[in-house]
């Protein structure tokens, strides 16, 4: 058996040698790319970037196949640990994942770093020192930006309500904290509401918001959300009770129907992120990892905030509109 065992080793090394000329041996890599949604553009824009970084590499000569899986409910914690549980079983090389939870996903992916596979987490942080890199916005300074748009809007006076997303969402909590503490700097500024949750969906979101407008409707100047479907519901229970464009509303993240919203006067500004570099840096850092060199443990992808004044200015067009056909028209896998 020892000799075997030998043998198999020996024939590993000589595989995995280096090329005459002192060339790297050609490799390829499976990366799994694990989101904790599908529907928001926020997640397709993630999608793309890995999509893209794949097809770049290939062109540099290194074989990198993106394998894209969501959870089918964004706010599925058990769904998302079983799509990480089910790829350690195929054969990947890495993982790059954006944790619903940042605690329920500690185990197993600690348990796929014990089985050689190592992860890369994006946006949303995980309580795990066992992750090869974290990329992610500045999410508090986020918040701290909606709070000072909110602030000028309102010229510094107002009542205003924070709509939460959900428990346990590090990348959430962080912008919700930082509108908190950005706000404390006004203090002509009452925060009169911040301890309710929006749900996991546009649906749960529109009824949450429906319920704090009733009860706050005729106090408040001033609304934030800190994400997409918190956004999205909360505009449409404003327009239900025709106070769009009545209230000042600043939202998370980016969609069409949010731009339309800024045109119509009815979403007072958006802060977004750069998912699309995200994705894209999420999967070149794993496979630089994976190649053996060094990657920054900790990366800042951006934020900034976009209000209706400044949205046709090229550098809010380019992260408005990031060019998802073009790498993901040819289906789930993008090629």
């Amino acid at each position: 058996m020892r000799k075997i065992c030998l043998a198999l080793l020996a024939l590993t090394a000589a595989c995995s040698s280096a090329p005459p000329g002192g060339a790297p041996a050609a490799k390829s890599y499976k990366i799994a790319v694990i989101p904790q949604g599908a529907t928001h553009e926020f997640w397709k824009s993630i999608h793309a970037g890995a999509i893209k970084a794949s097809r770049d590499l290939k062109a540099e000569g290194v074989d990198v196949t993106v394998i894209w899986k969501a959870p089918l409910r964004e706010d599925d914690r058990e769904q998302q640990v079983q799509v990480v549980e089910g790829f350690l079983a195929q054969g990947i090389s890495g993982i790059v994942l954006a944790p619903f939870d940042r605690r329920a996903l500690v185990r197993p992916v600690e348990e796929a770093k014990r089985a050689g596979i190592p992860t890369v987490v994006l946006d949303s942080g995980l309580d795990s020192d066992q992750v090869v890199s974290f990329l992610a916005s500045n999410n508090h300074r986020g918040g701290e930006l909606a709070a000072e748009h909110m602030a000028k809007l309102l010229s510094g006076k107002g009542k205003v309500l924070l709509l939460r997303y959900q428990e346990g969402v590090a990348s959430t909590e962080a912008r919700e904290q930082g509108f908190v503490d950005g706000i404390k700097a006004y203090p002509g500024i009452e925060l009169i509401s911040s301890d309710q949750y929006a749900g996991g969906t546009r649906d749960t979101a529109k009824t949450a918001a429906e319920n704090l407008l009733n009860r706050y409707g005729n106090q408040i100047q001033g609304i934030f959300t800190p994400n997409e479907s918190s956004t999205s519901g909360t505009l449409l229970a404003l327009e239900d009770v025709r106070k769009a464009g009545k209230i000042t509303f600043i939202g998370f993240d980016a969609s069409e129907a949010f731009i339309a919203a800024m045109r119509a006067g009815t979403l007072h500004g958006i802060v977004v992120q750069n998912p699309f570099r995200m994705g894209e840096l999420g999967v070149r850092t794993m496979v630089d990892h994976l190649r053996g060199k060094a990657v920054e443990k900790k990366v800042d992808t951006g934020v900034q905030l976009i209000s209706p004044e400044t949205l046709d200015a090229a550098d809010s067009q380019q992260l408005l509109h990031p060019p998802l056909a073009k790498y993901l028209e040819a289906g789930p896998g993008g090629f």
